[in-house]
């Protein structure tokens, strides 16, 4: 059996709730391309954001443990509670789908890959990447701009430091 890629399991099963997301973004790039003041707030805003992944795992946690907790005080039943979450899990796991996930499709609960859509999108509006146009041949240059840094960069702060 052959799993889903981590971008596409979510939103090829959940298309109304993957549009409705896709529609606020669009919303949302256009009032921050009027009031490019703001994208700082917003990219720290992102910053916090959870995304469907680990809202999943906390809820689940949040239910086996629950469930675990009231069994051991004598409600056996409730074990089956966390026998049920984790099942779910697992099955999240290989199919990258299971019963919680459309519920919190519906409510707007987002990808990962959906969340740093935004963040590149408005990183773009508040013009990040000007700075590549001229640099965008020297890989670099280019890490350096993303946040990353290069193998040459970090040999290079590496040999300082063994001369120190």
């Amino acid at each position: 059996m052959e799993a889903p890629t981590t971008t596409g399991r979510i939103t090829q099963r959940h298309r109304h709730a993957t549009e409705q997301i896709r529609r606020e973004l669009e919303y949302r790039l256009t009032y921050f391309a009027e009031h490019p003041d703001r994208i700082d707030d917003r990219l720290a805003e992102l910053d916090s954001e959870w995304d469907i992944e680990r809202s999943l795992m906390a809820n689940a946690s949040t239910l086996a443990l629950v469930g675990t907790a009231l069994a051991l005080l004598g409600r056996r039943r409730y074990l089956l509670l966390s026998v049920l979450v984790s099942a779910f899990l697992l099955q999240h796991a290989v199919q990258g789908w299971c019963p919680p996930l459309p519920l919190l499709r519906r409510l707007g609960v987002r990808a990962q890959y959906e969340i740093e859509l935004e963040r590149y999108a408005l990183k773009v509006l508040r013009g990040d990447f000007d700075k590549a146009k001229d640099e965008r041949k020297k890989p670099e240059a280019t890490l350096d701009l993303l946040g990353g840094r290069s193998a040459a960069h970090e040999e290079r702060g590496a040999g300082k430091a063994r001369r120190s």
